[in-house]
């Protein structure tokens, strides 16, 4: 009997542990009691009742992706290609999720699979290749409508690879390389360009320097030449200054000396002579000096003889 009830003991003490349940983060437990839906348990700790409820599922309810294999397509000119998608899709109500369709995941698939094929069948081959943000929205909104009754938003759905046929891929690939070719050329003719342009300002802006300098040279020059003609004329005028400031303290020292009225006047012909040397020919004298030079000329004929 003690070996039985230690047996049974155990037995309940092991059925008591089964029944504590721990509910993790981002995570929740649908409960069903006796076959019907009893519950979703959130994060942290729950009881169940033993033999009666049971976990029919654990969901998790981070952002999960779904990354689905190549699908065949037809363009709307014909085109077969081959576009694989990523799906990003979030669990937001477990009990729909968990009862609203049998298998989420390959329900998710077929419903991409078909959403895709109706939005390219409305494009031709350039828009598919070109428009993939707008595939990508209109696919977005197809789906998160759809998969709303299952407990399941979808946040956003990218086209991993488009796949076009190999003739069209080849034909492709050479046109791409022909634009890199046209855009290498365009680059290097701005490149030439650009050279020319540089070359032509260096000889643009040597040329003005050249004719800056030339210039500066010239007035340097002509400002030397202005400044030897300035010092010249002002030495000539002091010379003449000069010479005429010692006439006047000639005639002056005659005059405190005491000589006559005779003597002064034939020192200021002396002095028109002067002036006049090799000047002019013709000197006109005022008419008190005129009998005065009469007078020195015979005087200089009389001692002559």
């Amino acid at each position: 009997m003690e070996i039985v009830l230690i047996v049974l003991l155990v037995l309940i003490l092991l059925i008591v542990v089964s029944c504590i349940k721990i509910v993790p983060q981002a995570q929740a437990y649908v409960v069903e009691r006796l076959g019907a839906y009893q519950g979703t348990w959130s994060v942290g700790f729950h009881l169940k009742v033993p033999f009666i409820d049971k976990i029919a599922r654990k969901v998790n309810l981070k952002e999960q992706v779904a990354d689905f294999p190549p699908q065949p397509v037809i363009t709307k000119d014909n085109v077969t290609m081959r576009i694989d998608t990523v799906v990003f899709y979030q669990i937001t109500d477990p009990k729909l999720f968990t009862y609203g369709v049998e298998n989420p995941m390959m329900a998710i698939e077929n419903l991409t699979a078909t959403t895709l094929r109706n939005i390219i069948g409305d494009l031709e081959l350039d828009q598919t290749l070109t428009s993939r943000e707008t595939i990508n929205t209109k696919m977005r909104a197809a789906l998160d409508i759809a998969t709303d009754p299952w407990g399941i938003k979808v946040n956003r759905v990218e086209l991993k690879n488009i796949i076009p046929p190999a003739e069209i891929q080849n034909a492709m690939e050479k046109q791409m390389k022909a634009e890199r070719e046209r855009r290498e050329a365009v680059t290097r003719a701005e490149g030439e360009k650009k050279a020319s342009i540089l070359v032509a300002e260096g000889e643009k802006e040597s040329a003005i320097l050249r004719a800056e300098a030339e210039k500066q040279s010239a007035i340097l020059r002509a400002e030397a030449e202005k400044e030897k003609m300035i010092k010249e004329a002002e030495g000539q005028a002091e010379a003449i200054l000069k010479v005429q400031q010692a006439n006047a303290d000639g005639i002056q020292m005659l005059k405190e000396a005491g000589a006559d009225e005779a003597v002064l006047k034939m020192k200021s012909l002396e002095a028109f002579e002067k002036v006049a040397d090799g000047r002019a020919t013709t000197i006109l004298l005022p008419a008190e000096l005129q009998g005065i030079a009469s007078l020195a000329a015979a005087w200089k004929e009389t001692s002559a003889n």
